[in-house]
């Protein structure tokens, strides 16, 4: 059944696929002039009364929105529930969030989103953007974040004069096993929200890991299957008007229900770290992600990381593996105990001797900074660990670091060090190593994700609330439950 499959996929990629993308463009071309007609004289500002010619607009893009699905493979969309009127509920909530199918909403409703603000300056695009008056974000402007939120309730508040928001609140893609926490734009007006739900019926969809793969086997099947669910309207209570977190918690249960599916501690962030595509790649027993949320909420993530990290480093290799206590943990970053330190502090406190190397946390430090740059963090770890004689580091030290870059508390290196160490010094040097990691890039699952200790599978012990939903082949790492939002 397998092989039959593969060759039927084989087959539609050079017949079914090239003319389904044909028609996607040719659709998108015939969309153009209507939307870009509507465009004209619109405000960013402000919102006109839809006239009778514009609704027509409205209708025509939808049609061929859905000729574009249609050809795509979507010949059915399901539709549940009742969706509601802006001014019951202004702001609409999806998730799971998983592909770029996911814009299948977007094009029934025509309601707003929340997009970048180069987006608009799009060829063609950026027309039939414009045309949903979406809020724009500019990565340029330092207060983006603030005005976004704050153009969101401008239009929340409006009494329903403004189309609906939508917004897909874990702010990036997971693989639908679970519903990551809920960023809290979408709550922060305090008003009425309406969950709503996307399934994807076909089976192989919902295996897929990657987003192109989910747009070239879709479109190489003849037949897809789209479902939305609107939910009943949830309207916040005075307590969860007050705490965006709370009303975001509840509306995820709601939502998660639903599907039938669990809930994770994961946020937006952790999606980030978990999916660098660094030359490690984070175990499912990680406590780096326990460790990222406590820098993020100790305000510890340097804006200048580079600097701040050299400093670090600096004053780390003088101390010369000189263990400390909390009180001595405190003074080196500047900060007063806390609770919140006495967590940080308790795990790098491995003998639970109420001493760490700090060293262990400025690599820690490096890895959640700079997830992707693998070499620079063992650079800097080198930096910290090596002798003043001969500038290398033993088999010990390299366990040590590796151990610290991984987030796990056992690992063995024989057979890493072994390799790169082929004239049997015993020490290695960082450009032997780097040497080691030009030759071999996926070091790291030929030496060290091949151990036991760093095998996951559904019946592993999940630790951050991780859903159990890894593949052999993702080598018990946290990209299989989650993957980038390209």
């Amino acid at each position: 059944m397998f092989l039959m499959t593969e060759k039927n996929i084989a087959i539609m990629t050079f017949t079914l696929f090239p003319i389904r993308l044909l028609i996607a463009a040719f659709m998108m071309l015939l969309a153009w002039p209507f939307a870009f007609l509507a465009s004209v004289g619109c405000s960013e500002t402000t919102v006109e009364p839809q006239c009778l010619w514009r609704r027509l607009v409205d209708i025509i893009l939808k049609i061929i929105m859905r000729v574009m699905w249609f050809a795509g493979g979507f010949h059915w969309m399901t539709v549940k529930g009742r969706r509601a009127l802006p001014a019951e509920a202004p702001i609409l909530t999806l998730a799971p969030h998983s592909s770029y199918f996911d814009a299948i909403p977007v094009t029934m409703t025509m309601a707003s989103i929340v997009m970048k603000a180069e987006s608009k300056d799009i060829p063609l695009w950026g027309t039939l953007i414009k045309y949903i008056r979406p809020v724009f974000v500019s990565r340029s402007d330092q207060d983006s974040r603030k005005k976004t939120v704050e153009e969101i309730k401008r239009r929340a508040h409006s009494g329903g004069e403004w189309p609906q928001i939508m917004i897909f609140p874990e702010g990036t893609c997971t693989n639908r096993s679970c519903l990551i926490t809920f960023k809290p734009g979408a709550f922060i007006p305090a008003v009425p929200v309406q969950p709503v739900v996307i399934r994807y019926p076909n089976k192989l969809v919902r295996l897929l890991k990657a987003q192109f793969e989910i747009l070239w086997l879709t479109l190489c099947q003849l037949h897809n299957e789209f479902v939305i669910e609107f939910l009943p309207i949830y309207t916040p209570s005075e307590e969860e008007k007050r705490n965006p977190a709370l009303f975001a918690i509840n509306v995820r249960r709601v939502m998660a229900k639903a599907l039938g599916v669990p809930i994770t501690d994961y946020s937006f962030e952790d999606c980030q770290l978990a999916m660098a595509e660094g030359q490690l790649r984070l175990p499912v027993d990680t406590c780096l992600l326990e460790y990222a949320k406590l820098v993020r909420r100790l305000g510890l993530k340097p804006k200048n990381t580079e600097k701040v990290l050299q400093e670090y480093g600096n004053r780390a290799r003088k101390l010369e593996g000189q263990k400390l206590g909390l009180d001595d943990f405190a003074q080196f970053l500047d900060v007063p105990v806390s609770d919140m330190l006495r967590d940080m502090f308790a795990l790098f406190d491995e003998h639970e001797d109420n001493c760490m190397d700090i060293r262990e946390y400025v690599i820690a430090l490096s890895v959640v900074c700079r997830p992707a740059r693998t070499l620079e963090t063992m650079k800097l770890a080198f930096k910290m660990f090596e002798a003043d004689e001969d500038g290398a580091i033993t088999e010990m030290e390299l366990a040590v670091i590796l151990k610290t870059a991984l987030g796990v508390t056992h690992l063995s290196v024989s057979r890493l060090f072994t390799a790169i160490d082929k004239e049997d010094t015993g020490k290695i040097t960082f450009d032997k190593f780097r040497s080691f990691l030009e030759q071999h890039p996926d070091f790291a699952e030929d030496y060290l994700l091949s151990i036991p200790n760093l095998q996951g599978t559904a019946t592993t012990k999940t630790a951050n609330g991780i859903c159990p939903d890894f593949s052999p082949n993702d080598h018990g790492t946290i990209a299989g439950l989650l993957k980038k939002d390209n």
